[in-house]
């Protein structure tokens, strides 16, 4: 390698602004000493510098020599160095300042800046959300969810293409350490997210919403059903299709399965329940006596396959049975999953 003249270095330098050189200086001098230099400064120098340093990476040589030209005479001879990882950072910031404030400073530079966007993005539909993002790279996908609560992106994977749901969870489970050009990837992709967002009418799912609500209304909840009902009976019709899901059959009392499984052939039960949630399945399994299990696992086993079409329609015949008998004061339903305290 060349070296170069005084006047070189001093044109590299120009290029630097006096806080990447400090920056430069602060990544070559190692973690002991770096955390001597940190300690001296002001919390805003401190925050400015380290913001730097962690944007870092492939530091030209030039640069790096008239950075340390006053440090190291020899430094010629070094081919570069490579930005500060976190983990960097958060050793020489816990040298310097101890482990909370240094948590603090790590938490303004690498990803809060993140989250009131992501917060924004929990008022899109999982399934808009889903679409967006199908098509980036996996391991964006498994960043994207890390910053979502975890039941916005248990919808979000279940609503992405089946063949790659388990690559994103594989990369989501290995993520660690974010390394600084990930994070600014993944600020594009909200940003253009965003601007999707906004520029569109935001999605709820009023139905649902309704459903939910009714489903947690203490009192008589089917004296405002036929409140509403006489308004607009087919919405009342969408918003009882949505409270009895078929999912809440894993939540009811043993007596009440056996009133259903009593009520409904054992045919339809081997339809509803192909590709059905293991605790749906488990919960009426375990309710039959063990001679009606054995012999309806044998019923799905011979079933095959079955159109989707045609299993949804039996699971909704199976919940318009399950509402009559409730209607009837049968049996009694629970509509959501309450808390249970031991």
């Amino acid at each position: 390698m060349a070296d170069l003249n005084n006047s070189d270095l001093q044109d590299a330098g120009s290029l630097l602004t006096p806080v990447e050189q400090a920056a430069i200086v602060l990544l070559s001098i190692g973690e002991e000493p770096a955390a001597a230099v940190l300690r001296c400064l002001s919390r805003e120098e401190l925050l400015e510098v380290t913001q730097v340093m962690s944007r870092m990476s492939g530091i030209k040589v030039d640069s790096v020599k008239t950075a340390m030209q006053a440090f190291f005479d020899d430094y010629r001879e070094q081919s570069g160095v490579h930005g500060a990882s976190r983990s960097y950072l958060k050793r020489s910031l816990d040298l310097a300042l101890g482990n909370d404030i240094a948590n603090t400073v790590l938490n303004n530079i690498y990803g809060d800046e993140l989250r009131p966007k992501m917060a924004r993005l929990q008022w899109a539909s999982p399934k808009w959300l889903a679409e967006y993002i199908a098509n980036e790279h996996v391991q964006m996908q498994a960043v994207f969810l890390a910053f979502l609560p975890p039941a916005l992106a248990g919808q979000i994977i279940d609503a992405l293409p089946l063949e790659g749901r388990d690559l994103v969870l594989l990369n989501l489970a290995r993520l660690d350490e974010i390394d600084r050009d990930l994070l600014a990837e993944l600020d594009e992709l909200v940003n253009r997210c965003l601007g999707s967002f906004d520029s569109q009418s935001t999605s709820v799912e009023g139905i649902r919403q309704v459903a939910e609500i009714l489903n947690r209304l203490p009192g008589n909840r089917a004296q405002i059903v036929e409140l509403l009902r006489a308004h607009d009976p087919e919405v009342v019709n969408q918003i009882e299709l949505s409270m009895y899901d078929f999912l809440i059959l894993s939540t009811q009392t043993e007596a009440t399965l056996s009133r259903l499984i009593e009520e409904v052939p054992l045919e339809q039960w081997a339809i509803a329940l192909k590709g059905a949630e293991m605790s749906i399945r488990d919960a009426i399994l375990k309710t039959m006596p063990k001679r009606q299990a054995q012999a309806f696992e044998d019923m799905m086993r011979r079933a095959g396959p079955v159109p989707m079409s045609r299993i949804e329609s039996t699971r909704l015949e199976i919940m318009a049975t399950v509402k009559a008998l409730a209607d009837a004061g049968e049996v009694e339903v629970q509509l959501f999953a309450e808390t249970v305290i031991e």
